[in-house]
């Protein structure tokens, strides 16, 4: 460990920094949350005597969200909002790590390794999950930033996950889930009966890794062949000066069976898997991001029928569960979601009724005519073009943006 001297006037050279580094105290440490403390090292290695002006600790952490032409810069130079730009800060930390002694301007290190401890601890009030969307960013970062005299400073920064807890053992969260609807299926006044659908969920709160079971009873009055299916969406909504923007993506489904005329279908614990996904962000007032199970029917000639549940995506698992599922009580440790990626375990082959494409399947009813518009987010090109194998689907993706002017 190389040793530190005070100025002298004799400093014909500033010296050169070899490597400057930060490393946390525990670095498998997935993420942190709100109260938690945060240590680690600054690194500095220098090769010849170094001249600092002080060596200073950042951590900071915000939501921006920022979209339109002035969307890279996301806050103008001057510190004013661009016209669709949005910041909300949450982590602002500044810790000296070495100065100079008092009337001193400068201190000497000596070539060599230096080591730098720094602790902080983070906000007891509720710190916003990392996020990174479309359209912004919940970012967290801690930098390490050394101050040399007529050399531009050099840094060093770390990003900083932190996650919200979101236990699905509140009252709000256990609570089942039910929605009854009908549609009647027929063009003006030529109908060919009803198709009604009920869904339930047995709770709101569901936890990465967890299977979804999903109750259904599904009717189909009509004179056509029906396709139920299931599907879990992401909602995120970013709100910057006044405007909203909205992303919608689908991260798994389930289909059924085909339903002909005048037959009923049940599902009885049909289950859908929740993929590695972002937990649920409801306490950020720019950014939120969603999620809901939709179950719905495809009807050849009319609109979907389609029921949307709620469902919040929590970190710390339904206590209830473990002693069906040994490895549910992991839940709240798996921070896999983090890395966004979709799990690479393949299910057992689909029979032809779950792959038939809808050319196929159109020649089995009447050819009716398609309706002009469509009812709201049901009638996203994506379920057309989705194939429904039920091995590892490739990404899908929707986006639905709403600009609301105030």
């Amino acid at each position: 460990m190389g040793g530190e001297a005070g100025s002298t006037a004799a400093l014909g050279s500033e010296g050169r920094v070899k490597s400057l580094g930060l490393v946390f105290e525990d670095e498998r440490k997935g993420c942190y949350s709100s109260g938690e403390t945060v240590a680690g090292h600054v690194l500095l290695e220098a090769t010849e005597p170094v001249a600092l002006s002080a060596l200073r600790l950042e951590a900071q952490g915000r939501a921006t969200a920022a979209w339109g032409p002035s969307a890279s810069a996301r806050i103008s130079a001057s510190g004013a909002a661009s016209p669709a730009a949005s910041e909300v800060e949450y982590l602002n930390v500044r810790l000296s790590l070495r100065e100079p002694p008092a009337g001193e301007a400068i201190i000497l290190l000596q070539p060599g390794k230096h080591e730098f401890p720094f602790r902080f601890q983070l906000p007891s009030e509720p710190l916003v999950t990392s996020f990174t969307g479309k359209y912004g960013s919940i970012q967290y970062c801690v930098k390490a930033v050394l101050e040399r005299p007529k050399v531009p400073d050099q840094s060093v920064k770390r990003e900083l996950q932190v996650v919200s807890h979101v236990d699905v053992n509140t009252p709000a969260l256990l609570t089942p889930v039910l929605k009854t609807q009908e549609k009647m299926v027929g063009c003006w006044f030529f109908t060919s009966g009803p198709v009604s659908l009920s869904a339930k969920i047995e709770r709101k709160g569901y936890c990465n890794g967890e299977a979804i079971p999903i109750y259904a009873e599904i009717e189909n009055c009509s004179s056509r062949l029906i396709v139920p299916k299931a599907a879990i969406f992401q909602t995120q909504t970013y709100l910057a000066s006044g405007k909203t923007k909205t992303v919608r993506h689908m991260v798994a489904n389930v289909r059924g069976n085909h339903i002909a005329s005048g037959s009923t279908d049940t599902w009885n614990g049909k289950t859908l898997k929740i993929p590695p996904v972002t937990p649920s962000i409801l306490d950020c007032c720019i950014i939120r991001v969603d999620y809901s199970l939709a179950v719905y029917i495809h009807i050849p000639g009319a609109k979907k029928l389609m029921l949307e549940l709620p469902l919040v995506i929590g970190t710390i698992p339904y206590n209830g569960f473990g002693s069906r599922n040994p490895s549910a009580s992991q839940f709240s440790m798996d921070m896999s979601w983090l890395t966004l990626t979709l799990p690479e375990q393949p299910e057992a082959p689909p029979n032809y009724a779950d792959v038939v494409s809808e050319e196929e399947f159109s020649r089995h009813v009447p050819p009716y005519p398609q309706p002009p518009d469509c009812e709201g987010e049901v009638c996203y090109p994506m379920f057309a073009c989705i194939q429904e194998f039920r091995f590892q689907p490739p990404p899908l993706y929707s986006e639905v943006n709403k600009v609301k002017e105030n």
